[in-house]
């Protein structure tokens, strides 16, 4: 008789001290896993095999995998087990249980330090670009000499001494580059570290949509009008040259 396949599936448990629970941050958008508190330890199970081995346990501080086989738990490979399967623990859903807290923040321009501690991280999957930042002592000369149709096609604005525009297809322009999410502009190849955070951002730092929020790799933000944004033109931006100086 053929063996059911159901017996071979593993599953896999988790424990760490509830001192380091901050740090399932980085997993909170896995919403198979249950979360459970015990005393002083955090107990977690319903990984996928792929999310047992990934970097994200690993690098979890002081945190025990184990697989759970007839009620019993055992470390990886080994062939005794560590303890009993732990029983009355009341589980919740760890994108549920976790919940996101966010202190009082400045306006969190680039280069002044974020309070709320949001992070970006090199993303899994490309989108299009449909901005770009660029100096404007790099670009004046090549404006002028842009095809009319090209820059009909886009909207911009000026931030200190560099350029922001916005729109499809981009100028070919030197600058840095970003995608959209959720009213966000990210750089490109980056993401929030907790997928499911943008639009928790939007809600606290953006709540009538009315701005764009521009961010750096290093999790602070630029809020931009979007009324500030206007057609770009060779007229506009030179007259925006000649009220300006540029460093």
């Amino acid at each position: 008789m053929a063996e059911d396949p159901s017996k071979c599936i593993k599953e896999f448990w988790a424990e760490l001290p509830r001192a380091d629970e901050d740090f399932l941050g980085s997993i909170r958008d896995w919403k198979n896993v249950q979360i459970a508190i015990d005393d002083d330890t955090v107990w977690l199970k319903g990984f996928t095999e792929e999310q047992a081995i990934s970097a994200d346990i690993q690098q979890l501080p002081n945190c025990m995998l184990y697989e759970l086989r007839e009620g019993l738990l055992f470390k990886k490979a080994a062939l005794v087990p560590s303890k009993k399967m732990r029983t009355a623990l009341l589980w919740s859903p760890i994108d549920k249980a976790l919940r996101l807290t966010f202190p009082a923040s400045n306006q969190n321009y680039f280069g002044i330090s974020e309070k709320v501690q949001v992070r970006l991280k090199p993303g899994t999957e490309e989108y299009a670009a449909i901005a770009l930042l660029s100096t404007i002592t790099e670009i004046k000369e090549s404006i002028p000499v842009q095809p009319s149709f090209k820059l009909e096609k886009i909207e911009w604005t000026v931030i200190d001494s560099r350029a922001l525009f916005l729109g499809t297809p981009l100028l070919s322009l030197p600058g840095k580059t970003y995608w959209t999410k959720d009213g966000h502009l990210l750089p490109t190849g980056f993401d929030f570290e907790f997928k499911n955070l943008s639009t928790l951002l939007q809600q606290k730092y953006n709540e009538e949509l009315d701005k764009w929020l521009l961010w750096n790799e290093n999790g602070t933000y630029l809020p931009i009008k979007k009324e500030n944004f206007r057609q770009l033109s060779v007229s506009s931006f030179r007259l925006t040259e000649k009220t300006k100086e540029w460093i």
